[in-house]
């Protein structure tokens, strides 16, 4: 019996310190300088302060200096999402400007096709006599070269729209996310600030 009750207490002392370790772990992995922006968030909640007042009453602080840090990092975010985004549309204009390009050379192309097709067999490119075939097969082949060309430009620019969407998307979900914990931590703020003003007319008051 004795053994028993013994091996509960040692069981229950192992899981209470593999489960302190683990906590342990990832609060040492949290860091205001470094990782996400959301495990900064982190960081500064798990790290805030909590103690009693003398009424007894639980009060919570954050380091003014860690809000300013935080804002600091989160700012310097937004900006390289924001370079990345004019970069991204910078790119996304020289890629339309080619394939209007492209487009176009493949309409005059065609054209030149159109009007080889009505002359005779026997006709000249760059000086030199061809056979209707085969002009008709170089044509062919340039044309698919073109469209070759033109698709993968087309790729390209959806490619490209596709990261502007989602870096627009990206940017729009960090300050919803920054003006959120911006204004938890305010309210936080001025609710230990209120508290501590009563805290100070109390002391006032039975002084």
């Amino acid at each position: 019996m004795k053994f028993i009750k013994s091996s509960t207490v040692l069981l229950l002392m192992l899981l209470f310190s593999a489960t302190s370790f683990s906590q342990t772990d990832a609060d040492d992995n949290l860091s205001l300088n470094s990782g996400t922006i959301d495990s900064q968030f982190e960081f500064v909640i798990r790290k805030s302060g909590n103690f009693k007042g003398t009424n007894g009453q639980a009060y919570e602080a954050v380091k003014q200096a860690w809000l300013y840090t935080l804002k600091a990092h989160t700012l310097d975010s937004l900006k390289t999402i924001r370079k990345n985004l004019v970069d991204t549309e910078a790119i996304v204009k020289n890629q339309a400007k080619e394939i209007s390009e492209l487009k176009s050379k493949l309409t005059n192309t065609k054209d030149n096709l159109d009007k080889t097709n009505l002359e005779k067999d026997s006709m000249a490119l760059f000086g030199l006599q061809m056979s209707k075939t085969g002009y008709n097969t170089l044509m062919w082949i340039i044309i698919a070269a073109l469209l070759a060309l033109l698709l993968f430009f087309i790729f390209k620019f959806k490619n490209s729209n596709a990261i502007t969407k989602q870096a627009k998307k990206n940017l729009a979900e960090i300050e919803e996310e920054f003006d959120e914990h911006r204004r938890v931590a305010l309210e936080r703020e001025q609710k230990v600030r209120r508290q501590l003003q009563d805290e100070i007319n109390k002391q006032k008051g039975v002084q």
